[in-house]
C-alpha cells in the first residue's frame, strides 16, 4: 500500500511539474511575441476597486512604454516614469515599482514572471489562462492569471492581485511597430507649462 501510495504521489509531482513546464513554454511564447524587436501597441482597458475603470492606448518596447488615457499619459524609459495629468497640466516623476509598472502595463508581466512564481495553466475558450502564484511573500503582485490567445500567443486578459485588492486588464488590437526610444521619455518642450513634481 505505502509503495502504491509513493508512485500516486510520484506521478502527482510529474503532471505539477510538466504542467508548469507547459505553463511556462506559453509564457515564453508569448514573452517572443511581445518581443518584438521594434516594438508593439495595443488598446487597453483596466479595472480595479482602487482605479475604477479607463481605457486608452500602449506603447511597449522592451521595459519601456509610453501610455495614453483620456485622464493622463505615462513614459517609462526602462527606470524613469513620468506621469502627465491632463486636468491638472502637473507632471509626476518617479521610479515605479514592479506592482505600480504592472498597473499601468499589462505587458510588464514579461519582465517578472521568469522568476519567483510558481505556474499552473488550463484551457479556456478564450486559449489558455496561466495562472502565477509568487513563492516569496515579498513580492508586490502575489497573484496573476494571464489568458492568451491559442493561435497567436498574443495576451489578451491580465488579472493580478495586490494584496487583496484585483486589477484586471484587457488587450485587443495588438500590432507590431518600429518605435524610437524617445517615444518612451517625456518630451518637456510639447508641455512648457506643465508643473514638474519629483517623487524620487
Amino acid at each position: 500500500m505505502k509503495r502504491i501510495l509513493n508512485i500516486l504521489m510520484m506521478l502527482a509531482v510529474t503532471i505539477c511539474s510538466a504542467n508548469a513546464q507547459t505553463a511556462k513554454l506559453v509564457l515564453d511564447k508569448t514573452a517572443s511575441v511581445l518581443s518584438n524587436k521594434g516594438g508593439v501597441t495595443a488598446n487597453f482597458s483596466i479595472t480595479g476597486k482602487n482605479i475604477g475603470t479607463t481605457s486608452g492606448k500602449i506603447s511597449v518596447k522592451g521595459r519601456m512604454f509610453q501610455a495614453t488615457t483620456p485622464q493622463a499619459m505615462v513614459w517609462f524609459n526602462g527606470k524613469t516614469q513620468w506621469t502627465y495629468m491632463k486636468s491638472q497640466q502637473e507632471v509626476n516623476v518617479s521610479n515605479p515599482t514592479e506592482a505600480e509598472l504592472q498597473a499601468i502595463n499589462p505587458y510588464n508581466f514579461i519582465n517578472i514572471y521568469k522568476k519567483g512564481y510558481s505556474y499552473t495553466m488550463k484551457t479556456v475558450s478564450a486559449g489558455y489562462e496561466v495562472h502565477l502564484k509568487a513563492t516569496d511573500a515579498k513580492r508586490q503582485i502575489q497573484e496573476m492569471y494571464i489568458t492568451v490567445n491559442k493561435s497567436t500567443y498574443a495576451p489578451s486578459q491580465v488579472k493580478m492581485r495586490q494584496g487583496k485588492k484585483w486589477t484586471t486588464i484587457n488587450v485587443s488590437s495588438l500590432k507590431k511597430a518600429n518605435l524610437s526610444s524617445s517615444v518612451f521619455t517625456f518630451p518637456s518642450k510639447d508641455y512648457p507649462n506643465a508643473e514638474v513634481i519629483d517623487l524620487r
